[in-house]
């Protein structure tokens, strides 16, 4: 880390050259600070400081060469100071240098991190101090305290130490002034915690450095090295076998942001408010922002500068009423803290589901009935929060779905599509905070669901994407009416942001498909793609409806003709051709998830009539059985609405492999198996 430039200025008779040779003096044991001798056009039996003389050519020569870290003119002479000052500063010293207040402006341009030491005495004392020198007559002394001097740049640092007592007085005062001023360093030292994307830091609770306990409580510390900081949370230790008193430890996560090796010197700062404080609170008040304030808010939100309760305020602000422009801007904003994919066609089709479906996985399909035709569609999908599987949760039973982006460029480039996991990708910081703030509170807002996923689609480099919302019991959207008006936000969203996006409403009242959990989601797709006699109708059905739709917006392909081209790469083995080379690309499983070995049949308690299946509570009982976490487990449905049953027959099996979470999920099964019989 580099030295502070302290740069040491005060009128004649002030006393500047007293104290600093009292303070070479004091600090001549601690190596942290180093004193520069001036190069002076003057005499050096002139008087004053001790200085190197140079005659003006000699001033010249050196100019000429480079050899000056700064040089001015005052009073007649030249001034100079040597390039040693940047030397000394690179290494780490503090650097004190006398120097003309005119010549503060230049020097700030050539370095940041400056400190300006105004040694300061009452008039009276600077003519008495003056005449005593004897080196001028009472008109001169009287024209220099009736100078104006130098104002110093807005901006720099400037301690003020008033020098109007004894010489040791002020050279106690000057060099408290100094050392007090000086940042406190610490090493950095890397602790063996993963804290995910949270920045964390550890201070022991008797620092050296820093009053540690100070810094406890939600708002967090900047850590800085002079060339990269972030902020973090401070966490406290007592135990010197893993934290040293004058050392921090960073996280993983934390060490990685920073791109610092063990042992760096690192400052702590509070960190000033966010500048997008204003905009935030306006928000919070009720008001619109612009697409700079949004960018702002959330850009500090990214940077950890808000405490937890303050984001909170904004999203609940959010959640309850945002502008269409608004809605925009977010989307814009979240998408910039993505990695942001470029591809060389001029369209790039998409498509997402809002969930609450069991089963329903019709992704799987559509891919690699897509890619088959020959759009590009770069599909990056999230893992379950709520249900029994998302499309990365299966996909992952059969391929490697945690690709770098590279890598996802490789495979999209080599197969046409791809079905990765946007943790890595897509996903963004911005969605790390908010989650962690949302979920908790339990805000469910439609509008913040749009900027979440719209931001992903811009960050894959979608140009087209249509959007599955299910609308029934347990859903995310449970009338039809909200689902029109999401449908609606969706599309006029998607057309303000540059992006052609087709919402539409589909049935989620009964699961889709027979398996719910990966492996057994995973069996119907291939059961689908293979053109199996008993594969599930109502999955293969949706997925050519999507994958039609998706297929329209090919300017190559006749009028209405999706569906035909659809269907024919599914039933010629195209569409399974495809995908098998998106696994093989993505790297195929050596041993594919099969479906849990522990089995159980929940069975009908009447004859009757199936009149509906509760997707939300088969989805649970599936998530009870293990699933997603364990991949094979699930509920794999016999029977489905409509299908005429006797009391004792099977209406469908319940997969796990532990035997705790199997027994849970029957003992849910028997309080309510979610089959609606009448």
């Amino acid at each position: 880390m580099k030295g502070v430039l302290y740069l040491i200025v005060g009128a004649s008779g002030v006393g500047k050259d007293t104290l600093l040779d009292g303070a070479r003096k004091a600090l001549r044991d601690d190596v942290k600070f180093t004193f520069v001798r001036r190069i002076i056009t003057r005499p050096a039996d002139a008087g004053g400081e001790a200085h190197e003389a140079v005659s003006d050519a000699e001033f010249d020569t050196r100019l000429t060469a480079g050899r000056f870290f700064a040089s001015w003119q005052a009073h007649g002479f030249r001034y100079a100071l040597p390039n040693s000052v940047e030397y000394d500063l690179n290494a780490g010293r503090h650097v004190l240098v006398n120097v003309s207040r005119g010549a503060i402006s230049g020097i700030t341009e050539k370095y940041d991190d400056i400190r300006v030491v105004e040694i300061t005495a009452p008039v009276a004392i600077l003519e008495e101090r003056l005449a005593a020198r004897g080196r001028e007559n009472p008109t001169d002394i009287r024209n220099r305290m009736e100078r104006e001097p130098a104002t110093i740049a807005k901006g720099v640092e400037v301690l003020t130490v008033e020098n109007n007592g004894s010489p040791s007085d002020g050279i106690t005062r000057f060099v408290d002034a100094i050392v007090h001023s000086v940042p406190s360093v610490l090493k950095v030292r890397q602790m063996p915690i993963d804290t995910w994307r949270d920045n964390i830091c550890f201070l022991h609770r008797e620092c050296s450095a820093y009053s540690a306990p100070d810094y406890l409580g939600p708002n967090k510390v900047e850590i800085f090295s002079g060339t990269a900081s972030v902020q973090a949370r401070v966490n406290l230790l007592d135990d010197d076998r893993m934290i040293g008193r004058d050392e921090i430890g960073l996280s993983y996560y934390t060490l990685e942001q920073l791109g610092l090796p063990e042992g760096a010197d690192v400052l702590l700062e509070r960190p000033p408010p966010p500048k997008s404080l204003s905009a935030l609170r306006s928000k919070i008040s009720g008001m619109a922002l612009s697409l700079d304030q949004m960018r702002a808010v959330i850009n500090d939100i990214v940077e950890y500068r808000y405490t937890e309760r303050e984001i909170a305020a904004f999203l609940v602000a959010a959640a309850k009423g945002l502008s269409l422009e608004e809605v925009q801007s977010l989307t814009q904003a979240r998408a910039s803290y993505a990695h942001r994919f470029t591809w060389s066609r001029d369209m790039v089709v998409d498509k997402h589901s809002m969930g609450g479906v069991s089963g329903s996985r019709i992704s799987m399909i559509i891919i690699p009935i897509v890619a088959a035709h020959g759009l590009l569609i770069p599909k990056t999908s999230s893992r379950a929060i709520t249900s029994a599987a998302g499309t990365a949760d299966a996909m992952e039973c059969v391929a490697n779905v945690d690709l770098s982006p590279e890598a996802v460029r490789h495979v999209v480039e080599e197969a046409g599509g791809c079905i990765a996991w946007n943790g890595r990708l897509s996903h963004s910081p911005v969605d790390d905070v908010m989650n962690s703030i949302t979920r908790p509170l339990g805000i469910d807002s439609a509008t913040l669901a749009v900027t979440s996923i719209l931001s992903k689609k811009l960050a894959a480099g979608s140009t087209h994407a249509i959007i599955d919302i299910p609308v029934g019991p347990g859903t995310k959207v449970s009338t039809k009416s909200a689902g029109e008006t999401l449908a609606a936000l969706f599309e006029r969203v998607g057309a303000g942001i540059g992006m052609t996006v087709v919402a539409r409403i589909t049935d989620a009242s009964n699961p889709v498909g027979r398996g719910i959990g990966p492996a057994l989601e995973v069996r119907d797709v291939f059961k689908v793609l293979r053109n199996d006699a008993d594969a599930p109708a109502d999955l293969r059905a949706k997925a050519l409806d999507f994958a039609a739709a998706i297929l329209e917006w090919d300017p190559n392909l006749k009028p209405n003709g999706g569906g035909e081209r659809a269907t024919e790469l599914l039933e010629n083995g195209e569409a399974l051709k495809r995908l098998n080379r998106i696994i093989d690309l993505q790297g195929r499983l050596e041993q594919p998830v099969q479906p849990g070995v522990l089995l159980h049949e929940v069975r009908a308690r009447a004859d009757g009539r199936v009149m509906a299946i509760d997707s939300y509570q088969i989805s649970g009982i599936a998530r009870q059985a293990g699933a997603p976490m364990d991949k094979g487990a699930g509920v794999d449905l016999l029977k489905s609405k409509n299908y005429t049953v006797k009391e004792g027959e099977p209406l469908y099996r319940i997969h796990a492999n532990v035997e705790t979470d199997f027994r849970l999920a029957i003992e849910m099964a028997e309080v309510d198996n979610g089959f609606r019989i009448g």
